[in-house]
């Protein structure tokens, strides 16, 4: 009695090829991982020197009030001396 086992020994090679597929991709997507996270971390630092050079942005508001009440008192000196 003969067993025809090349059933089997197909099944092998797919599950192999599956298998490998499977850890290429994992490598891949591994290997993607690492490069977004070493981004990231040139990313945060470059968000915290753009906070710092932009920290006199805050004063923006005062500065606006300061030259608003300039230029009124500019314009009260104009008028009073006949401009």
């Amino acid at each position: 009695m003969a067993v025809v086992l090349t059933g089997w020994y197909v099944g092998l090679v797919i599950a192999a090829v599956v298998i490998s597929l499977v850890v290429i991709l994992v490598a891949v997507i591994l290997g993607l991982a690492r490069k977004i996270g070493s981004q990231a971390a040139a990313i945060a630092a470059s968000l915290e020197a753009s906070h710092a050079n932009t920290m006199a942005l805050a004063g923006i508001g005062d500065v606006n009030t300061t030259v608003l009440a300039i230029n009124a008192g500019a314009a009260a000196a104009r008028g009073a001396l006949g401009g």
